[in-house]
């Protein structure tokens, strides 16, 4: 598990090292000009801690963090930002808590029914555990790109395309919006936990059917949206041919037999639900003739 650890400031040993660089010169200079050894081994004994000092130096920039490892111990994790001094012995690695864009490529995978289909998504996901991140997955940049591309294959398998494929399914990748970007945010934040990684985001950015279908779909699509056009027309005229002979059988206006109301009813359905208007036959003669 992630162990935050606060070094000490780094200021103070910036300005040690200052004053060690200057003193390990000025013994330098000293035992020179005077040839004391005993001058020349205490600039050598400085120098050696300067080059302590400098060493467990380090600058942490907002939104970064560092991870300590002593000869292959974890000891902690840096999240503190600005100048840092920690033990020169530590080795650290740095890493960003910064949110990441991934625009996931265009997989092609088949939906619930079998049908051929293009999809895509865009994740937003940074680092929240810097330790797992490191030490429990290799490259944990790739582990996401894969296990983002499997949970996008894995939602899309899952799920049919639209309602007309499944009458009965409850969420479709077509019209399921905010519920399918759920599903797969959650499903992508379970994949990536072993990684220290949070998904923020993640929204379907590409959907569409394959080529080879494409076309033989938006026939269908197109078919049904005339079906359902056409049962409207119906419908209205339907109950517009009831309140013709409704208003002429009350008001009196014409009494018409079985045949003739079959005959009437044919007429006004032909005009009310043909593609083209209809043009008027006047009869000048009798209604009989």
């Amino acid at each position: 598990m992630e162990k935050v650890t606060t070094p000490m400031s780094g200021y103070l040993a910036f300005i040690l090292a200052i004053l060690l660089f200057l003193g390990g010169g000025f013994c330098l200079i000293a035992g020179v000009e005077s040839g004391s050894s005993g001058f020349r081994i205490l600039a050598g004994v400085i120098g050696i801690v300067l080059v302590f000092v400098i060493k467990g130096i380090m600058i942490v920039n907002p939104n970064h963090a560092r991870v300590l490892t002593f000869f292959g111990s974890y000891v902690g994790s840096v999240k503190q930002n600005g100048l840092l001094w920690i033990n020169p012995l530590y080795r650290s690695e740095r890493i960003s808590l910064r949110a990441n864009n991934l625009n996931g490529q265009t997989l092609k995978v088949n939906d619930k029914m079998g049908n051929p289909i293009e999809i895509a998504a865009v994740i937003v996901w940074q680092v929240s555990d810097t330790y797992k991140a490191l030490f429990e997955v290799e490259g944990y940049q790739q582990y996401v790109q894969i296990q983002s591309e499997a949970a996008v294959r894995h939602l899309a398998t899952s799920c049919p395309y639209e309602q007309m494929e499944d009458e009965s399914a409850e969420i479709t990748l077509r019209d399921g919006g905010e519920k399918v970007n759920d599903l797969l945010e959650k499903e992508l934040n379970e994949r990536l936990f072993a990684a220290g990684i949070t998904v923020r985001e993640a929204r379907i950015s590409h959907l569409a059917y394959a080529p080879e279908i494409a076309g033989a779909m938006l026939q269908r699509q197109q078919a049904t949206a005339i079906v359902a056009a056409r049962s409207k027309i119906v419908e209205g005229a339907v109950g517009m041919v009831e309140m013709a002979l409704e208003q002429l059988s009350r008001k009196q206006l014409v009494t018409l037999d079985e045949e003739r109301k079959a005959a009437m009813v044919s007429n006004l359905m032909v005009v009310l639900c043909g593609e083209k208007s209809a043009t008027p036959v006047l009869n000048t003669g009798s209604l009989y003739s």
